[in-house]
């Protein structure tokens, strides 16, 4: 997994951001460079064209506005309160790569299973006074996962944190946000009521399947869109914007593909219309759209079994689409995503790091984004009481 790993940027007076009341809050935007017809980035050569990447842009890892490493006295005191960030064991990759934006190390945490199955965890510093964050997707296994994050975050309340905040960079069960048969659960809600209830006071989670369930949170929720990231690689490719078309691959993404084909050089847009015979199978039956001769952009928050959206590349192709790109936050890849998204359907497949990939999901199209940097600069905005939504603006 070193390949996914970001260095952690040098700091430099010129390119720290510090908020605060003797200091005006800079609006960081992304670094892309549209001209009249055409997108204008550099990018470096692959290194290694049978494994996913992490692109390199204008010479650096990330975009000009994810560059700031924050100053380490900066983070460490506001008025005596200090912040500790804690991986659980899902992800700790992300975890490291946000702590290091941050100027951080990883609080020291012991997680271990018991021979039944069992969840122990033992903070093993102090967090008395601090705000706490704590690092945890529910990916698969889900369940594990998540129970792994309510225990911790137990374990930080009774250890006194004054403030703790759960970041879920993948929410687990958001497809379950509402009764679409008789007699079924609202599996969403009732996790939100979980986190809610062990104890956490904010929660921090990255492109949720639908806005609705911020709603079933009774605490306040920062929804982080991971759209810049994919926006700046894209811009990468130096793609003629007239040639652009964003395809959203059914009908309930399209004000998610709306959003993003606006801030892709306004681009054109078409819908995918399936119809959805059972869960994880779906059928294609028309395109609404022309995409014919194009660069067809296919843009989701996940791919799980990728069904949808092979089907939808297939589709686009017959139409006369040149090249379909497949863009997603969230890479669930249950099998056989891997073996439909390695097809020569697509051109590329480009994912974020919100969820680890094992290196037996690798194939020659894949890209992995970091959002480590968005995720950290949040942390610190949520801290430092400045603007969250001033960073997508």
């Amino acid at each position: 997994m070193e390949s996914l790993i970001l260095p952690a940027p040098k700091p430099s007076p010129a390119s720290s951001v510090v908020c605060g009341r003797s200091s005006e809050l800079r609006r960081l935007h992304c670094c892309r460079s549209f001209s009249r017809n055409r997108i204008a980035c550099e990018l470096t050569k692959p290194i290694n064209n049978a494994k996913p990447h992490v692109p390199i842009l204008n010479g650096k890892t990330l975009p000009s506005f994810m560059q700031a490493k924050r100053l380490e006295n900066a983070v460490n005191t506001k008025g005596g309160n200090k912040i500790k960030i804690f991986s659980g064991t899902a992800n700790r990759a992300l975890s490291e790569e946000i702590a290091g934006y941050l100027g951080l190390d990883l609080g020291r945490i012991q997680i271990k299973r018991f021979a039944d199955g069992e969840i122990y965890v033992q903070l093993q510093e102090s967090v008395r006074g601090c705000d706490v964050y704590l690092v945890q997707p529910s990916c698969p296994p889900a369940n594990e996962n998540l129970m792994e994050l309510l225990i911790m975050i137990d374990a930080c309340r009774r250890a006194s944190a004054k403030n703790i905040t759960a970041v879920i960079p993948y929410f687990g069960y958001a497809r379950a946000d509402r009764k679409s048969q008789g007699r079924e659960s609202i599996a969403a809600k009732l996790m939100a009521n979980l986190i809610t209830e062990s104890g956490a006071d904010r929660v921090l989670a990255c492109d949720l399947h639908s806005s609705q369930s911020m709603g079933y949170f009774d605490i306040p929720v920062d929804h982080i869109y991971c759209q810049p990231v994919i926006l700046d690689y894209l811009a990468s490719k130096k793609i003629c914007s007239n040639d652009l078309v964003v395809v959203s691959p059914d009908v309930g993404g399209v004000a998610r593909a709306r959003a993003f084909a606006k801030k892709l050089s306004d681009a054109p847009l078409a819908i995918v219309d399936k119809r959805r015979h059972a869960h994880n199978v779906a059928e294609v039956m028309n395109l609404i759209g022309d995409v014919k001769g194009k660069v067809a952009v296919m843009v989701d928050d996940m791919i799980d079994t990728a069904g949808t959206i092979t089907e939808g590349a297939a589709l686009l192709h017959k139409e006369g689409a040149r090249e379909v790109y497949a863009c997603c936050t969230h890479a669930v890849f249950s099998p056989p995503a891997v073996e439909r998204l390695s097809s020569s359907l697509f051109q590329e497949v480009i994912v974020t790091n919100t969820i680890p990939l094992p290196e037996k999901y690798y194939f020659p199209q894949l890209t992995i984004l970091s959002v480590a940097n968005l995720l950290g600069e949040t942390i610190w905005r949520v801290h430092d009481d400045c603007s969250v939504s001033s960073i997508f603006q």
